[in-house]
């Protein structure tokens, strides 16, 4: 009967393990692959995103851009600008795989969902507290924000040379 209970406690453990992945080589040379495995294939920019936005709630879409910030106690989230400055917020799907901590200036290609949502202060003040802004910067967050956002399934990192 130990023997039993053991091989379970073992199965659940194994079962229950997080699907935080760390960066493994990708099929696109040069790339980290976190999450579910993508390709480079029909990669738009965020600007055409948040565009295909403006007729439609979502858009599942492939989009490249550059890492703006990160969360700098998981990794759980980025902010990902184009290269004209338009920004897309990206959380990862069902918290299955976070980004490194110091991605911050990393050229990404991540595909999900795009939406747009009303994000509340209390989560804008989380998000500010987990970038580590300062208690004045998290106290003058008072209106919630509208936000073009992202829902990544897998993300490609370039790697640093």
């Amino acid at each position: 009967m130990k023997y039993l209970m053991f091989i379970f406690c073992a199965f659940t453990l194994v079962s229950c393990h997080s699907q935080v992945t760390e960066g493994v080589e990708s099929a696109v040379a040069g790339f980290l692959s976190y999450g579910a495995m993508i390709n480079d294939d029909n990669v738009i920019t965020v600007e055409e995103a948040i565009g295909q936005l403006k007729t439609k709630e979502e858009a599942k879409v492939k989009v490249k851009g550059t890492v703006e910030t990160v969360c700098k106690k998981k990794g759980c989230w980025m902010n990902v600008q184009s290269a004209a400055g338009e920004s897309i917020f990206v959380r990862f799907e069902d918290y299955g795989f976070f980004m490194p901590l110091d991605c911050e200036g990393a050229e990404v290609i991540m595909e999900g969902v795009a939406f747009k949502e009303i994000t509340p202060v209390d989560e804008l003040k989380h998000y500010a507290e987990d970038e580590g802004k300062s208690k004045e910067e998290i106290a003058a967050i008072t209106e919630p924000k509208e936000e073009y956002k992202f829902t990544a399934t897998g993300v490609l990192m370039k790697e640093k040379s």
